[in-house]
C-alpha cells in the first residue's frame, strides 16, 4: 500500500469517527465499560495466582532423623533422600539449629525454656524441596519408608486442602475471565456493527464504483483500532488508580501475614499493555467481522 493511500485512509477514518459522533461514543463506551470489568477482575486474579504460587513454593517436607542413627547412617540417609524422584534440594538442619529457631520464635518467653539448651530433645532433620508443589505428598511417602527416619511432616491434611482450593480458584478464575472476555467481545462487536449498518449505503456506493474489498476494509480497520485504543485508556487509568490505592494500603498488613502482592510498577506495565492490546484487538475484530457481509454485493 502506498503511503499516500494509507494517509488517506487514516484521514477518512478519523473524519468518519467525528461525523458519527454518537455511534462512536457508544462503541468507545462499550469498550471502556467492558475493559474496566476485565481489568479489575484480571488484577485480582493475577494477585491470587501469585499468592497461591507463593504458598505452594513454601511447602516443604521435614524428615526427622531417628535418635539412634549414627553420623554414618545420617549421611547415608541424606544421599537416599537426594535420590527420591522429584526432590529438588535437600538441606540438613542440626538439632542445635532447630533449637535456636525455636527459642527465637518464642521471643521474650525463651528464658522459660532455657533448660532445653542443656539437654536438647530435638532431632536432627532434613528439609526437602520438591520440583513441583504437588510432588510433596509422594515425596513425603517415599521418605517415610527409608531406614533411620523417625517421622515425616509436611502439613498433612492442610496441604491437600490447600492444593485443592488453589486448583479450584485457578480454574474458576480462568473460566470467569474467558466468559467475561467473550461477553465483552459480543457486546462491543454488536455495538460497532450498529455504526456500520448505519453506513451501509456508503459501503455499497464504494463497491459499485469499483472499490476493492481491501480498500473498503482499511478505513474500518483503522476506526476499529482507534475506538479500541481510545476505549482502553480509561480502563487503564481506573485499574491503575484502584491498584495503586489497594497496593499501598494493604501491603503492610499483608506483609505481616507473609503475603506479597505483585509490585505496583510490574502490574501497571503488564496490565496496561494487556488492556491496550485487548482493546485494539476487540475494536479491529468487531469492525472487520461486522463489515464482512456488506462487502458481498
Amino acid at each position: 500500500m502506498k503511503l499516500r493511500t494509507l494517509k488517506h485512509h487514516v484521514s477518512e477514518s478519523f473524519k468518519s469517527l467525528g461525523r458519527n459522533g454518537w455511534m462512536t461514543f457508544a462503541s468507545v463506551s462499550a469498550v471502556t465499560v467492558s475493559l474496566v470489568l476485565v481489568g479489575l477482575f484480571m488484577m485480582v486474579m493475577f494477585n491470587l495466582n501469585k499468592i497461591a504460587g507463593d504458598l505452594e513454593s513454601n511447602v516443604q517436607v521435614n524428615v526427622y532423623v531417628a535418635q539412634s542413627a549414627t553420623q554414618a547412617d545420617q549421611a547415608h540417609l541424606g544421599q537416599q533422600l537426594k535420590q527420591i524422584k522429584n526432590v529438588q534440594s535437600v538441606e540438613f538442619k542440626s538439632k542445635k539449629q532447630g533449637l535456636n529457631e525455636l527459642l527465637k520464635s518464642l521471643g521474650n518467653d525463651k528464658t522459660t525454656f532455657s533448660d532445653l539448651q542443656k539437654e536438647n530433645p530435638l532431632p536432627n532433620s532434613f528439609i526437602l524441596k520438591t520440583r513441583q508443589p504437588l510432588d510433596t505428598i509422594k515425596v513425603a511417602a517415599a521418605a517415610k519408608q527409608l531406614p533411620n527416619v523417625s517421622d515425616v511432616r509436611y502439613g498433612k491434611g492442610t496441604v491437600e486442602k490447600m492444593f485443592k482450593v488453589i486448583s479450584i480458584a485457578r480454574n474458576v478464575g480462568i473460566v470467569l475471565i474467558i466468559g467475561l472476555l467473550f461477553t465483552s467481545i459480543f457486546l462491543i462487536a454488536n455495538t460497532i456493527k450498529l455504526t456500520i449498518v448505519a453506513r451501509r449505503k456508503e459501503i455499497e456506493i464504494m463497491k459499485l464504483v469499483g472499490a476493492t474489498n481491501a480498500y473498503v476494509r482499511w478505513p474500518y480497520f483503522i476506526e476499529g483500532l482507534a475506538m479500541g485504543v481510545i476505549g482502553a485508556i480509561i480502563p487503564i487509568l481506573v485499574v491503575m488508580i484502584v491498584y495503586h490505592y489497594a497496593y499501598y494500603t494493604m501491603s503492610v498488613s499483608l506483609s505481616a501475614m507473609l503475603i506479597q502482592l505483585i509490585p505496583y510498577q510490574t502490574m501497571a506495565v503488564n496490565l496496561s499493555m494487556m488492556l491496550l492490546l485487548l482493546g485494539a484487538a476487540i475494536g479491529v475484530w468487531g469492525s472487520l467481522s461486522s463489515i464482512r457481509k456488506f462487502l458481498k454485493i
